[in-house]
């Protein structure tokens, strides 16, 4: 593992142990979609593939949550999406 797959896979685990926690609330693909939460998916990639080439699918996975709060947008549970620096207002409905 080089020295920027190391740093990287810190930096996730630092923020699923200490920021995830505390911001209140989770990932909107979790919420839609179920499975596993944008970080963890992420850092699985990261250990994989290392930093370098999880950079597109990394992107490609903070676009379908951010796809993923659009579509909880229009429904009745609310919470906020993790992507990006902006926080996306989301509401999700048990039918």
């Amino acid at each position: 593992m080089d020295g920027a797959t190391r740093a990287a896979d810190a930096a996730i685990r630092f923020y699923q142990a200490r920021l995830s926690p505390r911001k209140g609330w989770t990932c909107a693909h979790l919420v839609a979609h179920g499975g596993q939460s944008c970080s963890a998916a992420i850092r699985g990639t990261v250990l994989a593939v290392g930093v370098w080439r999880a950079t597109l699918p990394a992107v490609a996975r903070l676009w379908a949550c951010y796809q993923a709060a659009a579509l909880l947008a229009t429904t009745d549970v609310q919470g906020v999406c993790c992507c990006g620096g902006i926080p996306i207002p989301f509401r999700f409905r048990h039918r």
